[in-house]
């Protein structure tokens, strides 16, 4: 049943992050999510980004018949809040329902995952109510527990269609456990942050120390797998792992917006080798490292 979730999305979702910076001129945030709609890709977006939402309205008015299913991040602690946050950012860009909603959940609703309770009861009942089309979940490396275990008793996927998380060579935001089963039980992913923020050269001379010492590791490899770009080497590697829909990335220039489409199109696996010590890396990187971060600090 999994294998059959979530396969009607583009194989590069454009990530509106870029789409909030009020450094760039309001007409140009207009002109690249044109650009987007354009090429017939999904959006992502969240009411988080700045005023990502107005610059989108403004882009979808000029051509409604191009509007792209977009996925929502929704949270946090209710219902009510959900779907508050749902009807809210329909209005904004004046959709009358989500095709994808991103479930961002905290306590108590979150712990409803594994238990059941009137708060997942509730969340299954906005989809019944055709507000929202399908849910996705959000996990990271400290709250992969509950899905995990939600997922073990065959629970979580009555509510959602997949799991969405950062992931691509230096970001694996899921514990082993929780990635084991992922793969063992063919859930699908919808892996976000397409090149973990940029460049990989530019990350390990200034990026975050974690992301600084990982880049170091990973520079070899990329530089031996033939791959003309970091954008290249990083879509083959997700998509590696046929449990990958798409992969999310944002950006604000029409040249790595093309980029992101000419390598998501066809990507090739990448040598076995490469594959597989990267693998690895990430498997020491989550029990070193991620397993023991907290919350929000990566």
């Amino acid at each position: 049943m999994s294998s059959s979730r979530l396969t009607d999305l583009s194989p590069y979702v454009y990530g509106t992050t870029r789409l909030g910076d009020d450094s760039i001129p309001f007409t140009e945030r207009v002109k690249i999510a044109r650009a987007a709609m354009e090429a017939g890709v999904w959006f992502h977006t969240s009411h988080q980004y700045g005023d990502d939402l107005k610059v989108l309205k403004a882009a979808f008015d000029e051509d409604r018949s191009k509007a792209p299913k977009t996925i929502f991040k929704i949270g946090w602690s209710s219902v009510q809040q959900i779907r508050g946050q749902i009807e809210d950012q329909l209005a904004a860009v004046g959709f009358e329902k989500m095709a994808i909603g991103q479930l961002c959940l905290s306590d108590p609703i979150a712990m409803e995952l594994r238990t059941g309770g009137p708060g997942f009861d509730g969340l299954l009942a906005l989809k019944e109510e055709g507000l929202v089309e399908r849910f996705v979940l959000e996990t990271w490396p400290w709250n992969s527990e509950n899905p995990l275990q939600s997922l073990k008793e065959g629970r979580a996927l009555k509510l959602v269609d997949g799991l969405i998380f950062y992931l691509n060579p230096l970001q694996r935001f899921v514990t082993n456990e929780l990635w084991d089963l992922i793969l063992a039980e063919d859930v699908p992913v919808i892996a976000m942050r397409t090149v973990a923020g940029g460049d990989v050269n530019r990350t390990r001379d200034n990026g975050p120390e974690y992301l600084r010492k990982r880049a170091t590791e990973v520079i070899p490899l990329f530089e031996r797998s033939g791959c003309t770009s970091w954008a290249e080497f990083a879509v083959r590697y997700v998509y590696g792992f046929p449990q990958v829909r798409t992969t999310v990335g944002a950006t604000s220039r029409r040249e790595a917006l093309e980029e992101l489409q000419a390598v998501t199109r066809n990507p090739q696996p990448l040598p076995d080798d490469i594959q597989t010590e990267l693998i690895a890396l990430q498997r020491r990187w989550s029990d070193e490292h991620d397993r023991f971060a907290a919350q929000w600090s990566m």
